[in-house]
């Protein structure tokens, strides 16, 4: 497949890349700076900035699907606007280019526990509920979209950098869930190292699984 990537560079969009590469797709990649990515005959990079929607849609023309691990800065004081106003105009472009698949990584905000998604629980951090609601109103705006097929990949909620899940590397393996969190035999959060993430993304992608559905994983 051809297939267009948003946020290459990224702490996920870097593990995407990879897997992308190593099963043979050619990867467009949408980045503000082309320099900060090693190209290839397998990875183009386009000079965009997502915030614009036509520059989207000059990237994206002629891919077969899209995949966006966008994120507008943890420490970027405007997180919430540039994040949606960024996911909006992706959105925008896909539908000018006449490009119909999309998969975008979203946040473990969304899941939901008794009934509640985990953004709007009185002792969700404070520091990242900002990006963490700009990411559950950008799937709440999805799940209305109609032209795309879209789907959304919520990380587990022990997902993050440091967490001891990324020792793992790729394994190859995940567990699947829908809208609530996977959790550990022991009752604790599950994770799942940023190299399944990117396989279980990509899988989505070749399978053409979880179309208009958001869906979660963890080891």
């Amino acid at each position: 497949m051809k297939v267009a990537l948003i946020g290459a560079t990224g702490f996920v969009g870097a593990a995407v890349l990879a897997e992308l590469v190593a099963r043979g797709h050619e990867v467009v990649a949408l980045v503000r700076k082309p320099e900060s990515l090693a190209v290839s005959a397998q990875v183009h990079a386009v000079q965009a900035d997502v915030l614009q929607a036509e520059a989207v849609q000059r990237g994206v023309a002629g891919v077969d699907g899209v995949i966006s691990a966008y994120n507008a800065g943890w420490t970027n004081p405007h997180i919430y606007d540039d994040f949606m106003t960024g996911s909006r105009a992706i959105v925008q472009g896909l539908k000018a280019a006449g490009v119909t698949r999309y998969l975008v990584v979203g946040g473990a905000g969304s899941l939901y526990v008794d009934g509640k998604q985990l953004v709007d629980s009185p002792d969700f951090p404070a520091a990242i509920k900002p990006g963490a609601s700009a990411a559950r109103d950008m799937y709440t705006e999805l799940q209305g979209e109609t032209t795309l097929d879209w789907t959304l990949l919520s990380p587990p909620v022990g997902f993050h950098g440091g967490s001891a899940a990324q020792a793992l590397g790729r394994t190859g393996h995940y567990r699947t869930g829908a809208d609530e969190p996977l959790m550990q035999a022991d009752g604790s959060p599950g994770d799942i190292s940023v190299q399944d993430l990117a396989v279980a993304l990509v899988d989505a992608l070749e399978q053409g699984a979880h179309v208009k559905r958001r869906f979660t994983v963890a080891h």
